[in-house]
């Protein structure tokens, strides 16, 4: 970025300090925004590693934290609702699981998988699937007396190399 600093005139006093001082801060956030928009992010990046299988398959393991007291109702969602959907968006869910130690979420933790053919598919079908007017109403109507969900984590898996399922 090319920035050139105004002429200065002098000001009553004859001085040029605040007309400099004005200058030097614009080009400083100019500079700055600059960097900013240059470097931000475009979303997850991918690792490199070799042992990953580069295309086909993605996986998206999903971990759901009811919020409290509201585990049943969450699962009665995907029960009723949810799993609709996805299968109307041609999502493939693997399953679903939860834990069974108290101490390990027993109360308040949904665990499932997802298969997508690719991370391109995957983006394009949760979008499909966040804008479609059911889930909208489904999630609305579920959520009347308060959020099911306190937390959603959301990790994108890659077959290894190695794997028996890819």
């Amino acid at each position: 970025m090319i920035f050139s600093l105004p002429p200065f005139a002098p000001n009553r006093e004859g001085g040029r300090l605040p007309e400099l001082l004005a200058s030097l801060v614009l080009l400083l956030l100019l500079t700055t925004a600059s960097a900013v928009a240059q470097t931000a992010p475009t979303g997850p990046t991918e690792a490199p590693s070799p042992s990953l299988v580069k295309d086909g398959k993605c996986y998206e393991i999903r971990t759901y934290y009811a919020a409290p007291g509201k585990l049943e109702e969450l699962h009665a969602r995907f029960r009723n609702h949810t799993m609709k959907i996805f299968a109307k968006h041609k999502m493939e869910v693997v399953g679903f699981w939860g834990p069974t130690d108290q101490e390990k979420g027993a109360d308040n933790t949904l665990v499932y998988v997802m298969s997508f053919p690719s991370r391109a598919a995957r983006n394009a079908s949760w979008a499909a699937f966040a804008s479609d007017p059911e889930w909208r109403a489904v999630a609305t109507a579920s959520e009347k007396n308060g959020k099911l969900t306190a937390k959603v984590e959301s990790v994108i898996l890659r077959a290894t190399d190695y794997s028996p399922i890819r």
